[in-house]
């Protein structure tokens, strides 16, 4: 049965309000291990050049599972793949802690790939946020959510030494303490999506929208190729989302330990971590309404030269804590932000309806993919050049999402509400 437009909006309204609600709880869980994630693998390796790698496999689980739960929200809708997300990200957790526990640096890497979950977790419901939106606030919508995650991800790197104190007093070596208060807000976000998430709004729209709730037969893939065929646009979007949060995540993960080096304490590393995660999250919903106004792609290309700005001012900053650090860490988030939030607007615009899950989780899927690899190559790089070089390399990579903005803006299909 078709619902009725007035039911549709009271739907969206819902919608938005458990997102949001689950988005803060869910970013508090996966924030609040990134200051020390690095250097838990750093103690467990035994070297600098390894130190990124818990991160990277957490990119690495976060792009498969991105795919994954993208296929099964395709069949049975967004709240089972949001509450399967956040389930898998606080085993990952429990099992980080584990690691932490019997000093396995294999059992830390497992536990990163599963923390993952909740990272596609989060990004689907920032794409959840657009289901039943108007094309004129599909921006706005999916910076909402986007912006619900400041609360918990700002909160939680500042729980980073609260919660080495209270890991200490239940017996469990200080760096695993994070992950395991991390676990108990990915619980919460599973709950609030699974008990709240109704209706459910990909098939609500689809219903809408006088199809069926089932995808097209074929491949997942085969879908996601040819909508990219008819809709070139897609790829240019998928290219810059990519490219922009591989320069976040391998300059990020890197960080605390280029602090740690000239001295640092953990308590002020987190501090820059949670100005980071401001920057890409709080100021989303300005960001949002600057895609609806002014154009998916004139944003993405605002989101390369900011991300410009904040790799020249690390690439300037030294070792520990310095102005120049502070502010390229913020800058950093903004342009993640910028380019990230129009892109996957620009997706959520131009991909089918029928097939719209199957190409989200697609791009999610290169994103994480892209991530990865540049996050892994950033120990090797920081250990043969230096943070600064890497901050340069990084660079290379935002003449991609420059691009990927030309390309969007000539590309671009008009299309009906």
């Amino acid at each position: 049965m078709i619902a009725p437009p007035a039911d549709a909006v009271a739907a969206q309204r819902r919608t938005l309000r458990t997102l949001v609600a689950a988005q803060a709880v869910g970013a508090m869980g996966i924030t609040i291990g990134i200051a020390t994630a690095s250097l838990l693998a750093r103690d467990l390796s035994g070297s600098d050049s390894q130190a990124g790698l818990a991160q990277t496999c957490q990119v690495l689980g976060a792009a498969v599972a991105s795919y994954l739960l993208a296929r099964l929200m395709s069949r049975r809708g967004r709240r089972a793949g949001l509450v399967t997300g956040y389930l898998l990200g606080a085993a990952g957790a429990l099992t980080a802690v584990l690691a932490g526990v019997v000093g396995s640096m294999a059992l830390l890497l497992v536990g990163a790939v599963l923390l993952g979950s909740t990272t596609a977790a989060n990004n689907g419901a920032r794409y959840a946020a657009t289901d039943l939106a108007p094309a004129a606030r599909r921006g706005r919508s999916l910076s909402l959510v986007v912006w619900a995650s400041t609360v918990g991800a700002v909160a939680g790197p500042n729980l980073t030494g609260p919660a080495g104190t209270l890991a200490r007093t239940i017996g469990i070596p200080q760096l695993t303490g994070p992950f395991a208060i991390g676990s108990i807000g990915m619980l919460a976000a599973a709950f609030v999506a699974g008990i709240f998430l109704r209706p459910d709004p990909l098939l609500l729209a689809r219903q809408l929208a006088g199809s069926d709730t089932a995808p097209p037969r074929g491949t997942a893939w085969g879908r996601v190729l040819e909508a990219v065929r008819e809709r070139p646009v897609l790829a240019y979007a998928a290219a810059g989302l990519a490219a922009a949060h591989a320069v976040m995540v391998a300059v990020m993960v890197m960080t605390p330990l280029h602090m740690e080096h000239g001295g640092a304490e953990l308590r002020v590393i987190g501090v820059v971590i949670s100005g980071h995660v401001l920057g890409m999250f709080a100021f989303a919903p300005l960001v949002g309404l600057a895609a609806d106004r002014f154009g998916r792609a004139a944003t993405m290309g605002a989101g390369a030269l900011v991300l410009w700005a904040s790799l020249v001012l690390c690439a300037w900053a030294p070792e520990g804590s310095s102005w120049q650090i502070f502010v390229g860490l913020f800058l950093l988030g903004l342009g993640w932000s910028l380019a990230t939030v129009s892109a996957s607007t620009l997706i959520a615009d131009q991909a089918p309806l029928a097939v719209r899950a199957d190409v989200q989780g697609a791009a999610d899927l290169v994103m994480g993919l892209t991530a990865a690899a540049a996050g892994g190559l950033a120990g090797w790089v920081v250990g043969g050049w230096g943070y600064a070089m890497l901050a340069w390399f990084a660079a290379a990579l935002v003449v991609a999402v420059a691009l990927a903005a030309l390309g969007a803006g000539r590309t671009t299909l008009v299309l009906a509400d």
